[in-house]
């Protein structure tokens, strides 16, 4: 192992702890931190996200990348795993400027605040023009990484969240399903109406009620305590770091089922990031491959497992006697028809598993749109309830249920939403591969195990880190690269099935 490699370990290792203070910091914004920090916060943020920068575009990083490679030979695969990855960092670090990244930090920071203040009100006017800036800078980003990396603005934003995919495969992808759902939901809206309706449980359902639940489903499902804890939000997400798993979600004291599903989704979140290899810890092949394995493992755990009948049976009895429920409705066979029930919806975030990808497709191609600069800002509120009645035939009454619903663009995360449709097609993917290696996996379920699934996940998915690509790693495990036409056969078989 050549000098230069050591020290880019060192290097790295450095940055990364930067990185998961940040993260602590962020997490801190959205769930403790007093509205008066907002200001002080961003100044914070900046300042690591600037130093952290600077120590990657630091011309002796490389340097040393240069020298690496030249004896990359010596190194074993998983070292040349990481050689790779941090080239890769690095190209996307050099293309952007510090004073860009720093100005970006603080304009996100600032518009999620003000965002938070106008989403409760439907006040899209509010907050029109921090998100403006957002996009200005956004663009700015795009450009500069796009002509270093030899991409098109979008796919070099997209290429941050999900490494070596481009927007013409997901347009492809999302062009298929945006043509087969429609007729789908139909035929499923058909075959629902010609069975019982489930009976919702009737609350309320008292907020610490649901956080004893939750926290039971989270250990359930693998989570150890003494790594991760479970707080509030407005937007349910998973930060912190692989040890100190911090997870959030938000609670209606109407509907338990809105808490306690957003929680086993951050769970799979946070079951990859504490499965990836403790070995190469702060190294970034050690790192998720990208959000949409990322995604596929929260989707797997919310709905092929947590939505499944077999689960079903196991957590029917202990959600009944934490939330203190009785009578039928509150059986597995009913639970199962209300967690499986297919309705169009205006919140992303509740969609059921059929409507879900329309909800993505949306958002991919209006930022596409704001991207290229095909749509003015101005334009999104319309724009976004347009598609919503052409997708799914409905139109949101009130931006709050429109396009301030999710906190992504207003914090930054521009080229991110793709992730979630491909991480349902890979969920599917994985987890018919997972029953097919391991036959038992359903009856485990059923009894609250989930530990032959989770053992599976970790040697096929949480275990190899980034040391391959998202392809690599589902053809591996699955014996095919991302499938749509799994998807569907999984859609079939769960909500069209006699």
């Amino acid at each position: 192992m050549s000098d230069a490699y050591r020290e880019l370990e060192r290097r790295f290792a450095r940055m990364a702890a930067l990185g998961e203070a940040g993260g602590m910091l962020n997490w801190d914004a959205q769930v403790m931190m007093p509205s008066g920090g907002a200001e002080a916060r961003s100044e914070q943020l900046a300042a690591l996200d600037v130093t952290a920068h600077e120590m990657l575009t630091d011309p002796r990083v490389g340097e040393l990348l240069d020298t690496a490679e030249q004896h990359a030979n010596a190194l074993d695969g998983w070292q040349q795993a990481n050689l790779a990855e941090m080239r890769r960092q690095w190209r996307h670090a050099t293309a952007v400027p510090s004073a860009l990244v720093e100005a970006l930090t603080r304009a996100t920071k600032q518009c999620e605040m003000v965002w938070r203040e106008a989403k409760p009100d439907s006040d899209f006017a509010r907050v029109k023009p921090y998100l403006g800036e957002v996009l200005r800078l956004v663009r700015e980003e795009a450009a500069a990484k796009g002509e270093a990396l030899g991409l098109s603005p979008y796919d070099a934003l997209l290429d941050q969240f999900e490494p070596g995919m481009r927007a013409e495969r997901v347009t492809q992808i999302f062009d298929d399903l945006a043509g087969f759902l429609p007729h789908f939901l139909d035929d499923v809206l058909r075959h629902q109406a010609a069975g019982p309706a489930p009976e919702p449980p009737q609350g309320p359902f008292p907020q610490a009620k649901q956080e004893a639940l939750a926290a039971r489903l989270m250990r359930t499902m693998g989570l150890e305590t003494a790594h991760s804890r479970l707080d509030t939000s407005s937007h349910p997400f998973t930060g912190g770091a692989p040890d100190d798993i911090r997870i959030t979600t938000r609670w209606d004291e109407r509907d338990f089922t809105t808490g306690a599903m957003a929680v086993i989704h951050e769970t799979g979140h946070a079951l990859y990031e504490r499965g990836l290899p403790g070995d190469w810890r702060r190294q970034p092949v050690g790192e998720a491959r990208g959000m949409a394995l990322h995604e596929s493992q929260a989707l797997l755990a919310e709905m092929q497992v947590s939505r499944g009948e077999h689960f079903l049976r196991h957590a029917a009895p202990v959600m009944r006697e934490a939330l203190g429920g009785s009578g039928p409705a509150w059986e597995a066979d009913n639970l199962h028809r209300l967690a499986t029930r297919v309705a169009p919806g205006y919140i992303r975030v509740d969609a059921d598993e059929v409507t879900y990808p329309a909800h993505v497709i949306l958002r991919y191609r209006l930022e596409t749109a704001l991207i290229s600069g095909d749509m003015p800002l101005d334009e999104l509120p319309g724009a976004w309830n347009a598609g919503m009645q052409d997708l799914l035939g409905i139109t949101p009454p009130e931006d709050r249920l429109g396009c301030l619903q999710d906190i992504h663009w207003f914090d930054g995360g521009w080229g991110y939403f793709p992730t979630y449709t491909l991480g349902a097609i890979a969920a599917a993917q994985l987890y018919r591969a997972a029953c097919t290696a391991e036959p038992g996996i359903p009856s485990y379920l059923e009894r609250g195990d989930v530990s032959p699934l989770l053992t599976w996940l970790r040697e096929h998915v949480h275990g190899l880190g980034s040391s391959l690509s998202t392809d690599e790693i589902l053809r591996r495990a699955t014996g095919r690269g991302l499938d749509v036409e799994a998807f569907k056969g999984h859609l079939r078989e769960r909500y069209l099935a006699p």
